[in-house]
């Protein structure tokens, strides 16, 4: 029973921005749990990699070289993978992300376009296209802290998150009870876009953990992220849906 609770074997599962970080984490722990995943993102040679790590570990993994801002680009991620496994049932957006750090009364609006167009638009097509796909399934919204609290240089990209936690109540309340929607707020989680953003190295790492004092002791991990979204795309998850969950080690 236990298990059953949390197996995906036979469901397939798309996992845009799944080249790195917490994307990479998300596909690996759909993969171990039994589920055909299909990794997207634009660069290639990183989707690959990550597909050829879960082959290997006795997982099934494709990858499709996806701009998530293309609408067209969205559509043929959706064939493909349907007729690569034979079905769609979860759809992870996660793509996303900004490395500029600038007061809001000084933000261009090239930068301020570009960020809403990936963290916010983006999310509002996939999910359009996925439950145009699915018979019935899981969407999951990766969004931030920065949703809800203040990060000083980034209301940008707060904006749009804060905009992803809205998408995720509203397209539950429509596509309910055929589709569940959920979304993660990732907390302190040192991957390569945050570390940009932030204009950290590796050995401001430890400086960080101890200014955050967080309650579980620890910064977090992407395999962190991908048990979290395991239980929200998994039948564990059944009677969630619309909830903007903290993930982040701490309040």
């Amino acid at each position: 029973m236990l298990n059953e609770l949390f197996d995906l074997k036979g469901e397939t599962a798309v996992v845009t921005g799944a080249g790195r970080g917490i994307g990479e984490g998300i596909a690996k722990v759909l993969a171990a749990a039994g589920a055909s995943v299909v990794c997207a993102a634009r660069r290639v040679d990183e989707i690959q990699r990550v597909a050829d790590e879960i082959n290997a570990a006795g997982g099934k993994a494709k990858c499709c070289a996806t701009d998530v801002t293309d609408l067209d680009a969205v559509n043929r991620l959706a064939k493909f993978a349907c007729d690569e496994t034979g079905g769609l049932h979860m759809w992870v957006n996660n793509a996303g992300g900004s490395a500029v750090q600038k007061p809001l009364h000084l933000l261009d609006q090239e930068e301020w376009d570009r960020t809403l167009a990936l963290n916010l638009t983006a999310v509002w097509q996939c999910t359009r296209v996925a439950a145009e796909t699915m018979v019935e399934g899981r969407i999951l919204n990766i969004s931030s802290l920065a949703a809800e609290d203040v990060i000083a240089g980034s209301g940008h990209y707060s904006a749009a998150k804060a905009g992803v936690n809205m998408l995720t109540k509203t397209f539950a309340q429509e596509l309910g009870p055929r589709i569940r929607v959920n979304c993660i707020m990732p907390g302190a989680v040192p991957t390569e876009i945050m570390m940009q953003a932030l204009k950290l190295k590796d050995e401001d790492l430890p400086k960080l953990d101890k200014m955050l004092r967080l309650p579980a002791g620890r910064l977090g991990t992407p395999q962190d992220l991908g048990a979290a979204a395991l239980f929200l795309l998994s039948p564990a998850s059944a009677w969630v849906t619309g909830q903007n969950i903290r993930v982040s080690g701490g309040p």
